[in-house]
């Protein structure tokens, strides 16, 4: 069986996208080939990086990297997971499904540190639940289609 590709888009690629990338890469590493992209990149979110290694996924050697990187690739999935790159993101992504999925944007996180972190650790916890179901959904509905 083909792994189904699915592309992430957000503004910079260095928190929301990256965290989506690394959870669906690990947790479905048999089935789905997950990259991530950002309409304006600008590098790896250090407490992403932190929050990530606290459950044994190491992205420290990420790149971010601009969506025009993956422009002539074909994906299965395109999922925009803030508004911003919902509204930016080019049409010639012709993903089989092109959808949104919002989530808290972590660095506006405000408060004492430990707040802080624990916001990152919410929305990753977010993102590989919500995620997760998506994926699980549409995995099962593609085996009964066959």
């Amino acid at each position: 069986m083909q792994k189904k590709r699915v592309l992430f888009l957000c503004t910079g690629n260095s928190c929301r996208s990256q965290m989506a990338d690394a959870l669906i890469n690990h947790d479905f590493s048999d089935r789905i080939e997950a990259v991530s992209a950002g309409t304006e990149p600008h590098g790896l979110n250090p407490k992403a990086v932190q929050v990530l290694a606290e459950i044994g996924i190491d992205i420290s050697a990420n790149s971010s990297d601009h969506l025009s990187k993956f422009e002539a690739d074909d994906f299965d999935y395109v999922i925009t997971l803030c508004g911003d790159a919902n509204e930016k993101c080019p049409l010639f992504f012709g993903g089989v499904k092109r959808l949104h999925m919002g989530f808290d944007d972590p660095p506006k996180a405000t408060g004492t540190e430990e707040e802080i972190i624990n916001t990152y650790r919410r929305v990753r916890d977010e993102i590989r639940q919500q995620l997760g179901d998506f994926f699980h959904q549409e995995l099962r509905a593609g085996t009964e289609r066959v």
